[in-house]
């Protein structure tokens, strides 16, 4: 007899706002998208995403806005903007509230401002946390100035989504820009995304936050933008600077969850399982950047026994948000 179909919760699955794409450009992917018909899904939250997640078993979408957010927007722009987008998810949810929940955009512009939207989209929305797009500005998100965001996460027991964006304009320049034109995805899902993102983890850690609000829960997609594979080696050189022996170690694996998203790799997944361990990885397709069926696919697949499955596929989503 054939097995029962684990039900399967995935959470870094993208759309986007028209709003939002006036101010922003939208991903500004084109051809690199990867993904045919790529605009139209990224527009459409009713009839065809609900055909896709049928067609591959996706039983339920935590959504979240596409790259590049409102990082960049200025506050007096944001702020107001962020609030008519969120409204307009939690229509799409409240339509659908058996296959969607949903992350808020962030202002993070104005970190107070973008900390109040947060509580009002938890409290009134119902929305499980927030997704950031890369630098906030030109700053990483370690900086203080950002701290407010992360004392309401936490007296809001919610996690927020550090999700990639495209490199710092300097970064591009001196790294990249041999490359680029002939592989546009250089700066993104193939090396950009990942450096940058990983970054951003790293200096969280250095900063101290974690200290200050020790309850603070972050997700990191793509397997942890390859920190989980890095993580004995980050450790052993930061003890040579007089950091504590399991110091960077263990608060990466007390306040970081990671997902699946665009990465459907045996040898990885495995290395993440060792490193950090089951309870903390979280499947994810990366719709529609990723097509949902090889993420699906590769679920059924996964050389893990039923139990450890089920915390991936969906029970590790439902503690985490409270699900």
């Amino acid at each position: 007899m054939a097995a029962k179909k684990p039900y399967i919760i995935a959470l870094e699955e993208h759309y986007q706002d028209v709003e939002v794409v006036q101010h922003t450009g939208g991903p500004g992917f084109g051809a690199a998208g990867g993904t045919s018909g790529l605009e139209e899904r990224l527009n459409d939250l009713g009839a065809l995403r609900l055909k896709e997640m049928d067609e591959s078993g996706v039983d339920f979408k935590v959504l979240s806005h596409s790259v590049p957010g409102l990082q960049a927007v200025d506050a007096a722009t944001g702020v107001p903007l962020a609030r008519r987008v969120n409204d307009r998810l939690a229509e799409t949810v409240r339509a659908h509230p058996d296959r969607f929940a949903a992350f808020a955009m962030l202002p993070t512009a104005d970190p107070k401002a973008a900390a109040d939207e947060l509580e009002r989209a938890v409290t009134r929305l119902g929305f499980k946390g927030a997704m950031v797009h890369g630098l906030a500005g030109s700053l990483f998100l370690d900086n203080k100035r950002f701290w407010p965001i992360f004392e309401r996460a936490q007296a809001l027991d919610v996690p927020l989504y550090l999700h990639p964006a495209i490199p710092h304009p300097a970064v591009i320049d001196a790294y990249y820009k041999d490359y680029v034109e002939k592989y546009p995805n250089l700066l993104r899902a193939a090396w950009g995304f990942t450096v940058e993102t990983a970054t951003q983890g790293i200096r969280m850690v250095l900063s101290d936050v974690f200290d200050t609000y020790p309850r603070l829960k972050i997700i990191l997609g793509h397997l942890g933008e390859g920190l989980p594979f890095l993580l004995w080696r980050i450790n052993m050189a930061l003890v040579r600077d007089g950091a504590g022996p399991s110091w960077f170690r263990d608060t990466f694996c007390e306040h970081f969850w990671i997902t699946t998203s665009g990465f459907f790799s045996d040898p990885a997944l495995l290395c993440c399982v060792q490193e950090i361990g089951i309870d903390r990885i979280l499947f994810s397709v990366d719709y529609p950047f990723v097509d949902n069926a090889p993420g699906t696919d590769w679920a059924q697949r996964i050389p893990l026994c039923t139990e450890d499955k089920e915390k991936i596929l969906n029970g590790n989503a439902k503690r985490l948000l409270k699900m």
